[in-house]
């Protein structure tokens, strides 16, 4: 009788982890979360420091201090690399932990997000944010009036639901993690020359009608990433994952497949 070696385990599909943006959670990325566990991927979809379940802690506001944060979550989940989709504020969180743990980074998915540091001007609207949204006097009224710009017309028209759910969300946000996360947006540096030296696959995804990141930033984020592509999404604002699921969700899956791929990791998953 011969004897039959037995056959090699089979590669597990990288691991991803799923960041959201500012004044939501990270049920924005339910939908993506549900399509890619599908597909065999392990997935943790996290909340940032004072959002969701997450309490806010004492750190001094800097983003270096999140992606820490998310360096000890990854060693909790067994994740040695992982691919990051950050979605603004969290592709600002992915932009610094790839600066910090470059080795850790398999892949990268920015959506919304600039490369370049913020201008004075910019700074100074966030820093003025942060003051003002800690004032229960002032802070309804400001929410109504920032939070729509999160959406595209498209969308603020067709889907008036998903826009009370931003707001929602909005209005239950700590006051005091927005403030934190706007001043360490604000004091976040340039991140190009990090974006150069990733030698990952990666993907932006970018709203074309995205009235807070202008088509050219998103364009200088692609640019910049040496096997990056831009993926730009007609019907779409600022928050892509909520606004257009699906077309998000076939951008992520290519990325994956792309990883996956160069890993040695056999992509017969069900089809996003």
């Amino acid at each position: 009788m011969t004897a039959h070696r037995p056959l090699p385990p089979t590669p597990r599909r990288t691991p991803v982890v799923l960041l959201h943006a500012l004044s939501l959670n990270a049920s924005m990325w339910e939908a993506q979360e549900h399509a890619l566990r599908t597909r065999g991927h392990q997935v943790l979809a996290v909340d940032q420091c004072g959002f969701g379940q997450v309490p806010l802690g004492d750190s001094p506001p800097c983003l270096d201090a999140v992606a820490d944060d998310l360096a000890r979550t990854l060693d909790e989940h067994g994740m040695d690399r992982a691919v990051l989709a950050g979605s603004s504020m969290g592709g600002y969180t992915a932009m610094a932990f790839l600066r910090r743990f470059p080795d850790r980074v398999a892949g990268l998915a920015l959506l919304s997000a600039r490369a370049t540091a913020d201008s004075p001007e910019d700074a100074a609207h966030r820093l003025q944010f942060a003051e003002l949204v800690q004032d229960p006097a002032r802070r309804p009224a400001l929410v109504e009036h920032v939070t729509p710009l999160l959406l595209g017309d498209t969308t603020r028209t067709e889907r008036p639901e998903l826009l009370d759910r931003v707001l929602a969300d909005a209005h239950a946000a700590d006051p005091a993690a927005l403030a934190w996360a706007q001043r360490a947006i604000a004091a976040r540096p340039d991140s190009t020359d990090v974006l150069r030296g990733a030698q990952v696959p990666a993907v932006v995804i970018a709203g074309a009608q995205d009235a807070l990141v202008a088509p050219q930033d998103s364009r200088h984020v692609a640019d910049s990433l040496p096997q990056g592509r831009l993926v730009t999404l007609a019907d779409a604002g600022h928050l892509q994952p909520l606004e257009a699921p699906e077309e998000v969700t076939r951008a992520l899956c290519g990325l994956l497949d792309e990883v996956d791929a160069t890993a040695g990791v056999g992509t017969g998953a069900p089809a996003c």
